[in-house]
């Protein structure tokens, strides 16, 4: 799954850091853990409503674009972008997590 954050598929979204060989940097995998365990954190919360937006992303496995709600109604992906765990995500722009 790939979270959308309220987002438009294929047109926005959040970009989180990449862990792994795909991180650009060290800084990037060790931001890319932080936001792992938070979001890690949020989905441990009970009641969440998953909503498929309908579409997949365009990688070889063909991940379903979904948004998560809590239980007060927020949108996780929203809560990652203000607690500074994710970017906004656009398919022109690739964020630099290691600058």
């Amino acid at each position: 799954m790939r979270l959308l954050g309220e987002g438009i598929p294929f047109v926005s979204g959040i970009d989180t850091p990449e862990i792994g060989s795909r991180a650009r940097c060290l800084k990037e995998r060790k931001l890319a853990l932080i936001a792992k365990g938070r979001l890690k954190e949020l989905l441990a919360e009970r009641s969440l409503r998953v909503m498929f937006s309908g579409a997949v992303d365009k990688t070889q496995t063909h991940r379903p674009l979904i948004n998560i709600y809590r239980t007060n109604g927020e949108e996780i992906g929203k809560k990652l972008l203000r607690e500074g765990f994710a970017r906004t995500w656009s398919p022109k722009e690739r964020n630099d997590w290691c600058g």
